[in-house]
């Protein structure tokens, strides 16, 4: 086989395998997020990873007043019967529940609306004025003529970061593990 052909294979398989990923994360999405709710809790995020010899699922969970290690233990128990049911993700694989921590990611709209005056890290898809990196305040999120933005004060700066750009955001704590909240 020639490299240019093996290389085009290798890039098959990986898209293949992207999109698998997606597929299985969304499937386990949909099925936490209903024993979530019907446990007063709100699923965080969710994370799916093809590792080599198993899946790798990591489940972040949520609710007012935080959530304790009981919770996470029966609601891993719970996904776990529910994903062996539905064969999500096929073959073995590892199952993490936990709280969202300190540095909670923001995945969802709401978290930008909730999270607006903390400080946040911005890790971007590709470069934005110059940067793919933004730490500052979260002023606002916001849509419009059809498209979301967050806007970001860096050091004075404001920056008006298309959503879509975003590939990670987190809550930033400082050394003493205390969230920073600019005010």
């Amino acid at each position: 086989m020639s490299e240019t052909n093996e290389e085009q294979r290798r890039a098959d398989t990986r898209v293949f395998m992207e999109e698998n990923v997606q597929k299985y994360r969304e499937k386990i999405w949909e099925l936490a997020e209903a024993i979530l709710t019907a446990e007063g809790m709100e699923l965080v995020e969710a994370e799916c990873l093809k590792m080599p010899s198993r899946w790798l699922i990591r489940i972040f969970i949520d609710r007012e007043g935080g959530v304790t290690i009981h919770d996470c233990s029966e609601i891993s128990h719970q996904l776990g019967d529910v994903l062996n049911v539905h064969d999500v993700p096929p073959g073995p694989y590892t199952l993490e529940v936990s709280s969202p921590g300190l540095d909670r990611p923001l995945v969802r709209d709401k978290d930008f609306l909730k999270y607006r005056g903390s400080t946040v890290n911005i890790r971007l898809r590709e470069k934005f004025a110059g940067s793919k990196h933004f730490k500052g305040e979260l002023i606002d999120f916001i849509e419009d003529d059809g498209q979301q933005f967050l806007i970001v004060d860096v050091s004075g700066t404001s920056y008006r970061i298309p959503r879509q750009m975003v590939a990670k955001a987190n809550r930033v704590y400082n050394s003493a593990g205390e969230i920073m909240e600019d005010s």
